[in-house]
């Protein structure tokens, strides 16, 4: 299989991860064992749009810089994915609550596959691009 063909599916799951993020976590009541600031939310959003249209004009033939921007948008998006992930650590003390599961899945397991795989899409990203 040519790398340029898993590149393109790795796009595309990205894209997926950054929109389904954006729709889980609008909601009050989202799965987790804390809340999510907005501010994060955003971050992960806007810098995935931008990485996601920037990447995509790259991959049709844009300039190296366009690449080399894109590229930080997605470890921006990465890195603030990650972040998203913490929501799941355990609370300790005597006003700690459980966590909350939502009708998507109970638990991190569709988080931690859909952020901890954007990490590793972008790790292939970079890797594309230092190799094209």
């Amino acid at each position: 299989m040519k790398p340029e063909y898993v590149v393109y599916v790795l796009t595309f799951l990205a894209a997926v991860v950054v929109a389904l993020t954006r729709i889980r976590l609008m909601k009050d009541s989202a799965a987790g064992r804390h809340q999510v600031g907005l501010g994060i939310l955003n971050v992960h959003t806007f810098c995935g749009v931008l990485a996601l249209v920037g990447w995509v004009v790259y991959l049709v033939g844009a300039s190296d810089l366009v690449g080399v921007v894109a590229l930080a948008f997605w470890w921006l998006t990465a890195l603030a994915g990650l972040l998203i992930l913490l929501r799941w650590l355990p609370s300790r003390g005597k006003h700690a609550t459980g966590a909350r599961d939502d009708t998507w899945s109970e638990g991190p397991g569709l988080s931690i596959l859909g952020h901890v795989g954007m990490f590793v899409g972008v790790l292939v990203f970079t890797w594309f691009y230092v190799s094209r």
